[in-house]
């Protein structure tokens, strides 16, 4: 579909990039606009490889949720900037061990709830909501949120390759806390983000803040403190391929294997 193929909408600004388009675009989606290439092509320039580590952000995507249904049980998800849907997304991986599971889809770009609905209409078990993952409280308000998502039971919430598009004056910790403070124990936090973990970090990030606006790349440690208090499940806080590979990794890990760093910690 080229851009003037698509819908007129007052909600949906094409003349600025969009993180969720931008991503469509890096997946080799057809959801996004010029301005969204654009935008890549930059980044592109300085880690070519970007293709690659949003494919192992997929990957860990279909592992982490499968360890959350299969081994922990979970069986609600709140995906929080979840992006445009695509094959494999949480429902897909969860409701194939579990048909019951319960998804709610989250994110501020309206292109998103657009695609969603039209996908998941005959799916009464999952839903896209149009918030802010920022403002807490409405998000965790939302009757559509509330609807899906019994918060007496344990939660698997997702936070998958979005924090580093928070600022730090955005509180990104204060929110992951927020959302895990609102679910009770034996409840999730799966997150994954960017990873100043290789001299090429600091030009990536200055490329993603100068076209895109966002992108924080954080060490380890800064990562590590989003778990907060939480118990980390094995192994840890690794690189994506790292984190449950299902065949043996017997390499020293690429520019593009080291970009993201990610894991799972549960609730007590």
């Amino acid at each position: 579909m080229t851009d003037q193929d698509r819908p007129a909408s007052g909600a949906i600004d094409t003349s600025k990039p969009s993180i969720a388009r931008a991503y469509d675009v890096v997946l080799g989606g057809k959801d996004n606009f010029a301005i969204d290439r654009a935008v890549v092509g930059e980044m592109l320039k300085i880690v070519p490889q970007l293709p690659e580590v949003a494919a192992h952000n997929r990957q860990i995507l279909s592992r982490g949720v499968r360890y959350l249904v299969e081994e922990a049980g979970i069986r609600q998800f709140m995906d929080l900037g979840s992006g445009l849907p695509t094959r494999e997304n949480t429902h897909h991986v969860a409701q194939r061990s579990a048909p019951e599971a319960r998804v709610v889809y989250i994110d501020n770009d309206p292109i998103v709830l657009a695609h969603g609905r039209t996908l998941l209409v005959e799916n009464e078990n999952t839903s896209v909501v149009t918030a802010d993952l920022r403002d807490t409280e409405a998000v965790l308000a939302d009757p559509e949120v509330r609807r899906l998502i019994d918060f007496s039971q344990p939660v698997g919430v997702l936070l998958v390759g979005i924090l580093h598009h928070l600022h730090d004056s955005e509180d990104p910790q204060g929110v992951a806390k927020a959302y895990m403070d609102a679910v009770p124990s034996g409840s999730h936090l799966f997150m994954t983000s960017f990873c100043a973990s290789f001299p090429e970090a600091a030009a990536l990030e200055e490329t993603y803040l100068k076209v895109l606006g966002t992108g924080r790349f954080r060490t380890l440690q800064e990562l590590q403190g989003f778990f907060g208090d939480l118990e980390m499940i094995e192994p840890g806080l690794v690189s994506l391929p790292e984190w449950r590979p299902e065949t043996p990794i017997d390499h020293d890990l690429s520019v593009a294997e080291r970009l993201m760093a990610g894991g799972i910690a549960r609730k007590r």
